[in-house]
Formats: structure tokens, sequence, C-alpha cells
């Protein structure tokens, strides 16, 4: 499933459009004094946070109907001249933008953040924005089922329970689920632009949010000024393929992280062979399923606690800590702990879900047997077993989802600024595959790759190199141009793994930290 990227000299730039700065008082600034009517919202962190709220058609076809809320934030530009609105979003589908305006803004170099008004939102359905989805109320409490259906009653009581949520969306938003999708969110997103009186937008979105980006980029190419996407969706792939694909990336990821364990045996004791390592894992995982830790952490839970470390390696210390605590003293507070930090799911993590299945869903068509299903996961499992099972019940109320499906859209496009997209080689979530997909779809592209990062989300993480690109495009549209014959236009090295907590170290990226709190998990 992985390729690696050529190093090359990418010496060349060339400019992302024309790129006058706008006046920060004038045309552009009054429209959105008008329309938006913005209020102080800061918080400890982000104190130049402000909130307003923007009212959109349920039904874009009927713009004089039913209207719906969303829930936007920005940091507004401090500068003389304004570049005019960059559109952030977290990814998903169904994580809140809202912080993440405050994170882009006060990660990036100050000079320049302060040229930007920085927008960030909650899409449709998504919390703050109303009316927020809640199909099912805790339908991930603990303890689950074992996602791997080892009998025909395990198999028949997960398939119940992604039937029964799919019903429950159904019964509870029947008149809102047709309008759930990734078009109509980029829709709401031309929405914000006029109501911001921009005749055009910079956009940057991680994972689920480069799809998103793409979309809009499709549907409005000549209202776009720089799109910047971070570890990029395969968007041939929505949603099916696409999630067999992560089941592979994900079950090397969890090697990985069984390496590094190796790699540090003086802190964990578990032995400097990663095989055997694994398989104490899954013992533990065995053991698991029989006796729950601490009554809420069967077999089920430990996945979605270790899950996350695919995504970010910032939380392998504290997974192994937890590993191995359970492993050699029998001790289970630490794996408690970490799937209350990690693994559990809240109120807002039961809304994100929502509009994750609602849009997902609704995107694109998904395969309506369940045999199908079955068989590929099995196949898949034999060779990637960590996720594969999880990952299949995480989609399945796809397969009984009671709105009609749309059809994928076509992302290719040749009528826009040069995009500048970042990709780790080895980024579960979004497999470095798609991110040389959408640079060969998308005309005039340019492709930044951190080689051998496995992290999901990588720019204003710490990696200075990577940030280097990304300010130089933020700053005047530059993007690199590689000399060689690679499909990279720029390589960086990746970041550098984390040290086990009980060595002295320097900390690990606080940006990181900040900013992987806020990706959606799944995508």
């Amino acid at each position: 499933m992985r390729t690696r990227a050529a190093v090359l000299c990418a010496a060349a730039v060339v400019l992302a459009g024309p790129l006058a700065a706008l006046p920060a008082q004038g045309a552009q600034a009054a429209p959105a004094a008008a329309r938006l009517a913005w209020k102080k919202c800061g918080t400890g962190d982000y104190p130049a946070l402000q909130c307003a709220s923007l009212k959109v058609p349920l039904d874009q076809a009927k713009p004089s109907g039913r209207q719906i809320t969303l829930a936007l934030s920005r940091v507004p530009h401090t500068a003389k001249t304004s570049q005019g609105p960059l559109l952030v979003n977290p990814g998903g589908p169904g994580g809140s933008g809202l912080t993440l305006a405050g994170v882009v803004a006060s990660a990036l170099p100050k000079a320049l953040a302060a040229q930007y008004d920085v927008v960030g939102f909650d899409p449709r359905g998504v919390g703050r924005s109303g009316p927020a989805l809640d199909c099912a109320p805790r339908h991930f409490k603990p303890v689950r089922p074992d996602t791997v259906p080892a009998t025909a009653v395990l198999e028949l009581t997960n398939l119940t329970r992604a039937k029964s949520f799919a019903a429950a969306c159904g019964r509870k938003y029947a008149d809102v689920l047709p309008y759930m999708d990734t078009v109509s969110a980029a829709r709401d997103m031309d929405a914000v632009r006029r109501a911001l009186g921009a005749p055009r937008i910079s956009y940057f979105g991680y994972s689920y949010g480069t799809y998103l980006g793409a979309v809009y980029a499709k549907l409005y190419p000549q209202r776009v000024r720089r799109l910047v996407l971070d570890s990029v969706v395969d968007a041939t792939g929505v949603w099916y393929e696409d999630n067999l694909g992560q089941d592979y990336a994900f079950n090397d990821r969890h090697r990985a992280l069984m390496a590094w364990i190796a790699r540090n045996d003086s802190a964990y004791h578990l032995g400097r062979d990663p095989e055997r390592i694994e398989a104490e894992w899954y013992a533990m995982r065995a053991a698991l399923a029989k006796r729950p830790a601490g009554g809420m952490v069967g077999a089920s839970e430990l996945e979605d606690t270790f899950i996350p470390g695919g995504y970010y390696d910032g939380y392998w210390p504290y997974l192994a800590e937890a590993f191995a605590a359970y492993v050699r003293q029998k001790n289970t507070g630490p794996l408690v702990k970490a799937y209350e930090k990690y693994g559990a799911v809240d109120g807002s993590g039961d809304n994100g879900y929502s509009v994750y299945s609602a849009v997902q869903c609704h995107d694109t068509s998904w395969p309506g047997n369940w045999n199908r299903w079955r068989a590929d996961t099995w196949e898949v499992y034999r060779k990637a077993p960590f996720m594969a099972w999880n990952n299949a019940w995480y989609n399945a109320p796809c397969a009984f989802w009671p709105t009609a499906r749309r059809k994928p859209v076509n992302i290719v496009n040749a009528g826009l600024p040069p995009a500048l997209l970042f990709q780790a080689t080895d980024d579960a979530a979004t497999p470095y595959r798609g991110g040389v997909t959408v640079h060969r779809l998308l005309a005039r592209s340019s492709l930044v790759v951190e080689e051998g990062g496995g992290n999901h989300g990588i720019t204003l993480s710490g990696n200075a190199c990577l940030d280097k690109y990304l300010t130089a495009y933020l700053a005047d549209g530059r993007v690199p141009r590689g000399a060689g014959t690679g499909v990279a236009d720029a390589v960086c090295q990746k970041s550098p793994e984390p040290k086990p907590l009980s060595v002295k170290a320097a900390p690990v990226s606080s940006r990181g930290s900040a900013l992987h709190g806020l990706l959606r998990f799944r995508r």
C-alpha cells in the first residue's frame, strides 16, 4: 500500500495566482461587519477568539426554506493589510473547528497570522451548530461486544448494534439526513465566504478536511485564493475502499509502536523482540475480552484506546506505560486512565460519530450486502488484525443507512491556483497513496512529503521543515517545484520520535499535542 518519496532538490518555486494584499479597510470589510455579529469568546489559551453564527438553508435548493445555524469563530487580522479569511477545518467528518482557529493563529508566525482572519466553523450538525446530531447517546458505552466476530452470536450482536444506530438516526433526523453530506458542507462554506464579504477565501484543512476543501475547490474554483491540504484523503476511494486501506496502514502503525517499545526495553521491560511484544498485546486483548479492566476496558475498548496511537506518536509513551503495567504488574489502573483519556467517547464524541455516519453514509454508495463486508473484513483481518473489525463495525451503519446515496465528487481540477499538499509516508489514517493521487488530480499542486513520518496532521506540530513551506505559501503563494523525477516537490525528514516518560528529554511539541487533540479520530 505504501511507496516512498524520491528525495528531490526542491529549489524552484511558483506563485499561487494573483496575490496582491487586500486592504484592511474598505469594500471587503464592510459587508462582513454588516452580516456577522462577532462577539468576544476568548479562552485562556486563545484570548483573541471571537464568535458569531450564520443562518443557512437546510436544503440549498430552497434558499428561503428551513434555516439551520452554523457556529463560527475567528481570530481577526491585526496587520494594516489583510490577506483575507483563512478557513480552517480539523477533519472528521464531525470535528469541531471553533478552537482550531485559535490553534492555527497561535501556531503560525505572528507577523503572518496577523495578516489573516483565521476562521473556524462547526459544519452543519456539529457541536454548536444547530441542530447538532446525536443519534444514539452512549452508543459506545463500555463494555461493548468484542469487535472480532469469532462466533455467529457475536456477529449478530454487533450487526444489530449497527442496524439500530442507523435506524435511530433515521427516526430522529429524517428531515435532516438527506442534507448531510460533503457537498452541502462545502456549499455552507461558500455561504460563510459571502457573509464575510470576501471575493475569495484561503482554506487549510486536515484529514477529512482535505476532502472537504477539494470538493469546495471543485464547486467554486474561482473562489479559492490558497488551498492547503494536510494528510490527504484519497478522493478516489471514498469511503469503503479508503477504510479498507486504513486497516492495513493502522496495523503497520501499531507494529511501529511495538517496535518502539522494543527499542525502549530499559523503560518498559517487555523484551526487545517486537513480534513477542505484539503477541503480549494480543494476549492482553484476549484476557480483557474475558475480564475487562476496571469493569470498562474490554477487547473493543482496548482497541479504541490504542487506535489514537496510530494517529499521533506523542501518545505512545502513555500507551506503553499502560501496556507494561498490565503485563508486568497486572495493574489495570494506567490502562483505565489511558482509555478514559484516549478511547472513551463523551457527548461531543457521540455528536461527532453521528455526523461522521450521516455524512459518509450519504456521500457515496456502500455495499448493501453484508456478505461483502464480512468477506472483505476477514480477508483484511488475516493480514492486518489490529483494527480491521473495529473499523468495519464503526462504519457498518452505512450498510443500512436510511437515506439515498449521492455520487462521489470527481475532484479533478485544472482551474485552481497552485495548491499545497502535505503527506507523511507512513500516515495510517490517510495513507500516502492518497496524497499522491490528489496531487495528480489537482493541476499545478505541489506535494511536500515527510519521509518516514507516521503522524496524521503534520504541519504546525513542531517540524520546522514542513512549516517553512507552509508559511512561505501562506505569506506570498510560493510553492516548491521539485527538480527531480519523483512525485514529491519537497521532502522533509520526519519529526523525532518520542522518548519514554522516564527519560529526560525535550518535551513533545505543545503545538502537536494541541493540534492532535482537535483532529477527529478515524479521519
